[in-house]
């Protein structure tokens, strides 16, 4: 394929539209023989005739009329491709995210009318979910996770630490009673949460005399949503130990109770994930900052 394609394209669509060799030189700002020309290379290059000419008409063959259409969603494609990426031009475009869920309720979801506001011209795909994506096949700008992460070879930035406690239904506290050091959680049973990816169940992790300490409750039930975790803690069926601001409107609310408040959970970590630094698009890369400074302010969530 000539590397001028992308040209002799353009010079074609401008001559239909406008009806005209003549026309299209002037538009262009070529001499007419080189539209000729041109529309003669293209023509050569496809292997068919494009337009039928006389001297007073000019008029699509079929097979042209089928290439101009084309032509012109190809260039306009390549010029909304080099408008998203023109520091000139308002970031644009689809934007794919995949954000935890207890995440996404608790922090992304109440901030990202302000995302819009601020970039109109982003259209959002967001996958909420608590598996491991895979970025490259399934098509996503950037993935936010929580937790420390596995050798990966994307880039990543961590943006801060979120809050956990551990809580349970009064119903489940009446009957069970209160635990009150991580080493009484061996006592009561637990709605475990566990990574679809890896099978491992999430352990409790405490700071207790100076040290951080890990816990793994008795438990009767394994789950592997953050959503379904809060339903079962809130049904009375087991503690929980999950992200604070997931669980702090249910403790305002006294459908669950914290416990161990002398003890402080391990925070986890939450980081941003993204393909390449090199090539970051103008949509990414205004996401990932914007993001970042919404965390900072929410950072005692």
């Amino acid at each position: 394929m000539r590397s001028n394609m992308l040209e002799l394209m353009s010079i074609f669509v401008q001559v239909v539209e406008l009806r005209s060799f003549t026309k299209a030189a002037d538009a262009l700002q070529l001499h007419r023989p080189a539209v000729s020309k041109s529309i003669q290379q293209l023509e050569d290059d496809l292997g068919v005739k494009l337009l039928h000419r006389t001297t007073r008409s000019l008029s699509l063959t079929a097979e042209g009329d089928e290439i101009y259409q084309r032509a012109k969603t190809l260039l306009a494609d390549v010029n909304d491709m080099m408008a998203s990426f023109s520091p000139s031009q308002p970031p644009r475009g689809c934007l794919r995210i995949d954000a935890p869920l207890a995440l996404t309720h608790a922090i992304l979801i109440p901030s990202l009318g302000e995302f819009q506001a601020l970039y109109p011209q982003i259209d959002i795909v967001l996958t909420a979910s608590d598996r491991l994506t895979n970025l490259v096949s399934e098509g996503i700008d950037c993935v936010i996770r929580l937790g420390e992460l596995v050798d990966s070879s994307f880039i990543s930035r961590r943006v801060g630490n979120v809050d956990m406690a551990t809580c349970a239904a009064p119903s489940y506290l009446e009957k069970y009673g209160i635990p009150m050091t991580p080493d009484d959680l061996v006592h009561h049973k637990a709605i475990n949460f566990f990574s679809e990816h890896s099978r491992e169940v999430m352990e409790w992790k405490f700071a207790m005399n100076g040290e951080v300490i890990s816990r793994r409750p008795g438990s009767n039930m394994l789950v592997n949503n953050s959503d379904v975790l809060l339903s079962s803690g809130l049904a009375g069926l087991g503690m929980v130990h999950a992200l604070r601001a997931a669980l702090e409107p249910h403790i305002q609310s006294g459908k669950l109770t914290e416990v161990l408040t002398d003890y402080t959970p391990v925070t986890k970590q939450v980081s941003i994930l993204y393909p390449d630094r090199r090539y970051l698009s103008p949509k990414v890369r205004v996401f990932i900052d914007w993001f970042a400074e919404v965390f900072a302010r929410k950072h005692s969530l």
